[in-house]
């Protein structure tokens, strides 16, 4: 068994494509739309689905809101460098909510992004040695 994805519902899907394609630099992967359900899933993601876990964007058409809950937490990416992740984002117009630095009580260096839809997205500087 293994991880396939992970879904979010998104308010405007475009804006989301921007933020995890341009932002964030993953790569769509596929887009569908479902005209008699009223809905289009599209999957974004670093690898092909068949290497490794994906998000499935899920844009309901018309609606215009979602309430987030307390119950999420966030999806964790790792990357090479966290403050140079950080500033990248920053230059492609996301929106860094804690810069990169030591996590509290712990070394690991840690940052967290906002996406379009307020989700929270934890970068988590990769460890040497």
């Amino acid at each position: 068994m293994r991880i396939l994805h992970t879904m979010l519902r998104v308010v405007d899907l475009e804006k989301s494509l921007a933020f995890y394609t341009g932002v964030l630099g993953m790569k769509l992967l596929r887009r569908n739309d479902y005209p008699d359900g009223k809905f289009t899933l599209a999957f974004v993601g670093y690898t092909d689905e068949a290497s490794g876990a994906v998000i499935e964007l899920t844009h309901n058409w018309g609606v215009e809101k979602y309430e987030l809950g307390n119950a999420y937490g966030h999806i964790a990416i790792e990357v090479e460098d966290a403050y140079a992740a950080c500033e990248k984002i920053k230059q492609r117009g996301g929106k860094v909510v804690r810069e990169a630095g030591p996590m509290k009580h712990g070394n690991t260096v840690i940052a967290f992004v906002d996406d379009t839809d307020g989700y929270k997205i934890e970068l988590i500087q990769k460890k040497t040695g």
